[in-house]
């Protein structure tokens, strides 16, 4: 049987700027929709091997202007801005969890674990919302998504794939 949810807001974005984002060269990271003050925020987040240019967010920005004017889905009034994830790019699906298997990431926990909150390692896995990486000593960590505030990479040097 079909599902009859409705798609939310970030949904219906994707579904526009995916095919958008190929037809440019990019792919889509994440699409964020969310209010600031009195300000709404549609943030979409391209990516790309090579790492993206000024130009990529420009282009993005200016192919995603008419077909989300055009939709007429998003509720309210909104500032649509493009951007790269930047290198500590903030890991949130579990495609990206696999992949950035094998880089370093910073985890930030809502609740502390045994006094910490704040973790770093090596991302060795993601199955079933459970994150595992090695830390710093060798040792394994496994932390359940839910209960983080973020993961995020933590590599300076470039985001390379």
């Amino acid at each position: 049987m079909a599902s009859t949810k409705k798609p939310n807001t970030v949904e219906r974005v994707l579904e526009i700027a995916a095919p958008i984002a190929a037809q440019l060269g990019l792919e889509i990271w994440d699409v964020r929709y969310l209010k600031e003050g009195s300000d709404w925020y549609l943030r979409v987040f391209i990516d790309k091997p090579e790492g993206v240019g000024i130009n990529d967010c420009v282009d993005m920005s200016h192919a995603l202007d008419k077909p989300l004017d055009e939709g007429v889905f998003i509720p309210n009034a909104y500032i649509l801005e493009v951007s790269s994830p930047g290198v500590e790019r903030e890991l949130t699906k579990p495609e990206h969890f696999e992949k950035m298997r094998g880089r370093a990431i910073q985890v930030k926990l809502i609740r502390p674990l045994e006094g910490q909150r704040e973790f770093s390692g090596t991302l060795e896995s993601f199955e079933n919302g459970i994150i595992t990486f090695v830390g710093a000593d060798e040792n394994k960590i496994s932390i359940n998504k839910k209960d983080t505030a973020y993961v995020r990479l933590d590599d300076f040097g470039g985001v390379e794939q």
